[in-house]
This record gives C-alpha cells, structure tokens and sequence, in this order.
C-alpha cells in the first residue's frame, strides 16, 4: 500500500483508540550483553533490543502481508512513551543509521523495535561480599500515559526475555530470571510497569585465590616464631613485624578496589581483620614470654648475687647476724601485719592494698616463660580453624 494514503488524515499526537480502550502493548527483550557491573557506583551497563508491538486500527490495510519501512518513517507515527525506570545514562545506536526497526502488519499491527545501551543503578548489598549474591532490576514504564491509556504486558511471560542465560561474565553468574508485572503509584495517577528481575552470584574463586589465601598463608608464617628460642630476638622480631606489614598492604589493596563503598563492613574485611588480629597476637605473644624471660633472668642474677654477698658476709659472725636481721626485716616488709593496733588509718589502707597488688601481680607472674611458646603452639593454630568454621558456615549458609 501507498504509505501515504494510509497515513493521509493520521494524527500521530493522538493514541490508538483515543477516548475509548488502552492499547494494549506487548514487549519482549534481548539482552545482548552486560558489559559492567560497578559495586563502587551500584548500576549495571547493558545493551538491550526492546521489542514494542501494539494495534493501530488506523494502519488496516488488505491483504496479509506485512511491510518492513525505513526507520526515519517513525517520525509520522505514533509510539509509545516507554522509558527505562532508574537510568542513568541511556543512548540509542546510531551506527550506521539509526538502530530502529518499523514493520507494518495488515491488521494494524505494528512492531517497533530499538537497540539501547543503558546504565541502570542496582541497590546492592555488600554485607557478603565477596560471597554475596545480588538482585538488579531492569523497569520499563510509560512516561505520560497512564493505564487509563495504555497497558504494558509481557508478550509471552518468562519467555519474553532471551539472551540473560548464555551471558558470561567477570565476576558473576545469572542465577535465575524472572519476569513480573506491575504499576507505578505516581502523583500524577498510575502507570504501567514491566520488570525483569535477575539475580547474580558473584564468582568468589577469584578472591580466594588473591586474598584469603595469601592471608592465611601470613597467619601460618607468623606460627613459625613459636619454634624459634626466645634468645633469637633478630629473627622472631623480623618475622612478626615483616607479618603485620605484608598484612596491612594486604588489607588496604583489598580496599582500593571498592574505595567509594568503605562504609559497609564486608565479609572481605571481617577475614582480613581476624588474620590481622591473629598476626599481631603473634608479636604480642612474643614480647610477653620475652619479657618474663628477661625476668627471670634477672631474678636469677639478683640470686646469685645475694649469694655471693652472703659467702662474704659469712666471714665474720657480726657481719652474718647484720645479714640475717637485714633479711629478716626485708621478708616481714614484704608480709606487713596490717592489723597492728599502732598504725593509722591510712597506713592500714596502704598496707592492705599493697598486699593486694602483690597477689594480684603474683597470679599473672608466668612462671615458666617457656611454656608460653608451647602452648601457643596449640592454641593459636586451633583457634584459628574454630573462627574459619564459624566464618565460612556463617557467610555461606546464612
């Protein structure tokens, strides 16, 4: 047919039954690709072929054929006002001419179809990264025509959609798809919506390979200094210190990536705080049964010493009796019998919180610094696979 006779007296500012019936429009959906998934911007960049087919009494001609026009022939009719729900930044390709596509049918019917590119924001939530799972929406409404005017359906429900299951991406893979049905509550009355809901499952190998293996190999290197004496104080110092750097540069690479989502408290992080905290218990661990072992040293020379004083002081039996009321004095200062009815107030006080403290010190008084190292040994590498249980079952099962 003429497309001028058929257009001759058509108002393309007017809808298909005006004043009377919505038009009813079905769609359907390729999806060509996913080209970016931003976690630091939360949206998604797609490139879709949107497929609209709705009646247009105005366009019947005979026959049964239909008629493929040239996209610039869309100007002189009308189409609905569909746009994309929650986009950020949308363009129609335009290489080498428009990518639009207009068939005719003989019983008015009309297919128009469009190639976007679209970038879409996707609330997610990051709680579980790198384990997470995240749910991302693709919303087509109408943007002027309310459902009094115009009703949006699914052409062929689940089944309208084509292309979700066979993309391959980075880091993610597509669960599952859905399509639903749905209208928009506005100010201004309710419109028409269509969503295609899909889920991605984010691809944790990658990151167990780059960061929790590396990490927990730091934390087993930091063990090796609970088989090193403690006199090796060079070696046992320089693996401590060399642990908690490589762990700390560790945790910051780890952030660079998602450096405009800090504010979340991600899986990623609570597994590079535990192997931070096990590494510098390492070194802490260290210091402490050095320093008793200093200690004890010194507790022993002080010994020896006070024997020596004591073989001189033996020499004679005035300096001897000098020695055993000296010590005599020095052991009742150390037990003070704060009940003698002689002293004041305060000074009892004194004396029983001296008492105190000294018992108080006494019971964290390591005896045998060695034995810290032993049972380091033991308790460390226990803990940590108690805290692996609990953290692989929470993230992965709940």
């Amino acid at each position: 047919p003429g497309f001028e006779n058929l257009t001759m007296g058509y108002n393309k500012y007017l809808r298909p039954y005006f004043g009377g019936e919505p038009v009813q429009i079905a769609m359907s959906l390729d999806i060509a690709s996913i080209s970016s998934i931003s976690e630091s911007d939360m949206d998604y960049t797609a490139t879709i072929y949107l497929r609209q087919r709705w009646t247009d009494p105005r366009l019947v001609f005979h026959g049964n054929k239909s008629f493929t026009l040239d996209a610039r022939l869309v100007e002189l009719l009308w189409v609905p006002d569909t746009y994309i729900v929650e986009s950020k930044r949308s363009f129609l390709h335009d290489v080498t001419v428009g990518n639009r596509l207009i068939r005719l049918f003989s019983n008015g019917t009309i297919l128009y179809a469009l190639r976007i590119t679209t970038t879409v924001a996707c609330n997610m939530d990051l709680s579980k990264y790198p384990m997470d799972t995240q749910t991302c929406r693709l919303q087509l409404e109408s943007w002027g025509y309310d459902e009094n005017d115009v009703i949006f359906t699914w052409l062929r429900g689940n089944d309208s959609v084509h292309g979700i299951e066979k993309l391959r991406l980075s880091q993610y893979t597509v669960e599952r798809y859905y399509t639903l049905v749905s209208k928009s509550q506005q100010e201004t009355g309710s419109y028409p919506r269509l969503i295609l809901q899909f889920e991605l499952r984010r691809n944790v190998l990658y990151f167990i390979l780059e960061t929790y293996v590396p990490s927990t190999l730091l934390v087993m290197l930091s063990w090796v200094s609970f088989w090193i004496t403690l006199d090796s104080v060079p070696a046992r110092t320089c693996i401590g210190v060399t642990t908690v750097l490589s762990m700390t540069t560790l945790m910051i690479g780890s952030r660079s990536s998602l450096s405009k989502t800090n504010c979340f408290i991600k899986a990623i992080d609570v597994y590079l705080g535990i192997c931070f905290s096990f590494i510098f218990g390492a070194l802490v661990e260290y210091a402490v049964a050095h320093y008793s072992s200093s200690q004890k040293s010194n507790e022993f020379t002080k010994e020896m010493e006070e024997v020596n004083i004591t073989n001189i002081l033996n020499s004679s039996i005035a300096s001897y009796k000098r020695k055993i009321s000296f010590t005599s004095i020095e052991i009742s200062s150390d037990n003070v019998n704060c009940s003698d009815l002689t002293m004041k107030t305060h000074e009892k006080i004194k004396c029983v919180l001296r008492n105190k403290m000294h018992r108080i010190i006494g019971y964290f008084t390591i005896q045998n610094p060695s034995n810290v190292d032993h049972y380091s040994k033991l308790l460390f590498p226990l803990f940590f696979m108690l805290v692996n249980v609990f953290y692989w079952a929470y993230y992965l099962y709940f």
